[in-house]
């Protein structure tokens, strides 16, 4: 058999999405290309691993069956790889992060140094809202995660890492420069989708100062939100930290409201009495140490805000 570990990983792919086309989309190759390593791999075997049936593509059993054993060499191969990495002197292996989406604006810079330090260490991040993070650290799918309120339902591991403020922004063009929470019920409110942080913040809000708005629009992301703000659509409570550059510019601005900023925490957590990897450890150490220059590095702007 001529097999090769490309064409391992594209099966595996065609198998994980189910489509010849969706694999060349993940992988970034054309589908002439995928196809033809498919019907390779498939020639050196006596039984097929596909079938298409009615214009659909379908994997045989016996195609989940070398699925099973593509995964276990990929994995074997990975581990020689770190293992070779290992005998060179080098920190090896993977690390894992689910994060919420506002902290894409805060992870880069925590794991920038360390990741340059590291070239033998590969990392997976996964940008997404609050249910899904937390789901990713109960199934133990993760070695870290980043959230800005901490899981009362788990048992976990935190490090604090930095503030985060929520201010009720509006556009340029808003006339109010104060407002009293009751009076938020004559504007249109803007909300992430259910499941996120920021959202459960703003309804958190919400309910405190017992405001009920007349209009709502929902967005599932805080660059939507921000668009829409910016575009006079309404008004939002969102995370200081992804505002930098709206604010200066003058396309954004922050409007004074009785109860804001809320402050919560920007928390490195994961799960407790977790075994983990040398990479994580080595991580965990470089943060614990590390932590204090990056703020002040990349977020004295922040303080400067909120003063």
């Amino acid at each position: 058999m001529e097999i090769t570990l490309h064409q391992l990983r594209l099966f595996l792919k065609v198998v994980e999405t189910g489509s010849v086309t969706k694999a060349a989309e993940a992988l970034h190759l054309t589908q002439p290309a995928v196809s033809v390593q498919l019907k390779k791999l498939d020639e050196q075997f006596d039984i097929p691993l596909t079938e298409v049936i009615g214009r659909k593509l379908f994997i045989t059993s016996f195609g989940q069956e070398v699925a099973e054993s593509c995964r276990r060499m990929l994995d074997e191969a990975e581990a020689l790889r770190h293992r070779t990495n290992t005998y060179k002197g080098k920190l090896a292996g993977s690390l894992r992060f689910s994060v919420v989406s506002t902290a894409k604006y805060v992870m880069p810079f925590f794991i920038g140094n360390f990741y340059e330090q590291h070239p033998g260490v590969d990392l997976a991040i996964d940008v997404t809202n609050k249910a899904t993070v937390i789901e990713s650290v109960e199934k133990n799918e993760v070695d870290f995660a980043l959230v800005s309120t901490l899981p009362a339902q788990l048992n976990i591991e935190k490090l604090a890492l930095m503030k985060n403020s929520l201010y009720l922004v509006a556009n340029q063009d808003f006339q109010r420069k104060t407002l009293k929470p009751e009076e938020l019920e004559n504007y249109t409110l803007i909300f992430r989708e259910n499941g996120s942080a920021t959202r459960r913040a703003m309804e958190t809000y919400l309910k405190i100062h017992q405001v009920r708005p007349s209009k709502r629009l929902k967005l599932t992301s805080n660059e939507a939100v921000k668009q829409a703000v910016i575009a006079g659509l309404g008004l939002s409570i969102m995370p200081l930290i992804g505002l930098r550059h709206e604010l200066r510019s003058g396309q954004l601005k922050r409007i004074r409201v009785s109860g804001l900023p809320m402050q919560t925490n920007w928390h490195l957590i994961w799960q407790a009495h977790k075994r983990l990897s040398p990479a994580a450890e080595a991580y965990l150490s470089y943060i614990r140490t590390e932590k204090d220059r990056i703020m002040d590095k990349h977020f004295e702007w922040i303080e400067k805000v909120d003063n």
